[in-house]
């Protein structure tokens, strides 16, 4: 486990084809045992040039071997907060429903419709006696979004990649399979579609408001 002067306090979550963070030094590895399970894969600490710390997750599995309703999220989600980190930044391959966000375009969501049918758990508190209320108006912390946006823009504008803002994901369980489901959703307002990034979310805040 890590101690409390490592300062792991941002977590990145890695979706399709993003399986480890380049560019960085590598630290250690780190198994982490929870409540829910073990994580989607060791957690990957590596050292920015600065000295600061950052905690990877393989979501799908280092050689993406989980389905997206397999995915530990709770144990993800509380692995990371276990290291200390107060942060995170998830990637998620998806589909687009807007013409203007193509392939290869870049994403900062700041809302999220949960369309997803409760097949995965979406909360720590169930059956534990307990009752939890937290605020979900929000689901993306804007001031993460402040300081990662023109930083992204910066990077990406230089490798000719789009970078769209203040939109809305769609999260549902294979519906999108379907040309009726993208027309009706299309016409709902959202943006992209993604498969695990509500109940990610949802945990995450939850995982917060316990402290």
């Amino acid at each position: 486990m890590a101690e409390q002067n490592d300062k792991i306090l941002v977590g990145v979550i890695g979706g399709s084809g993003l399986y480890h963070l380049d560019n960085l030094t590598f630290v250690r590895k780190v198994e982490v045992e929870t409540p829910w399970g073990k994580p989607s894969s060791p957690i990957t600490i590596s050292s920015l040039p600065d000295g600061s710390q950052v905690a990877f997750i393989s979501r799908h599995g280092a050689a993406h071997t989980i389905t997206p309703s397999e995915v530990p999220a709770r144990a993800n989600i509380a692995a990371l907060k276990h290291l200390g980190v107060r942060a995170i930044v998830a990637f998620s391959a998806v589909g687009s429903l807007r013409e203007e966000i193509a392939p290869g375009h870049f994403v900062i969501p700041d809302q999220i419709i949960d369309r997803t049918k409760g097949i995965r758990p979406d909360t720590y508190f169930r059956g534990e006696g307990l009752v939890v209320h937290s605020m979900f108006g929000e689901p993306f912390s804007r001031q993460l979004n402040r300081f990662i946006a023109p930083k992204v823009k910066e990077i990406l504008d230089k490798e000719g990649v789009s970078v769209h803002t203040d939109k809305t994901v769609v999260c549902m369980e294979g519906e999108f399979r379907r040309l009726a489901s993208m027309e009706m959703h299309d016409s709902d307002f959202g943006e992209r579609k993604a498969v695990n990034k509500a109940k990610a979310i949802k945990r995450a805040r939850r995982d917060r408001a316990t402290n």
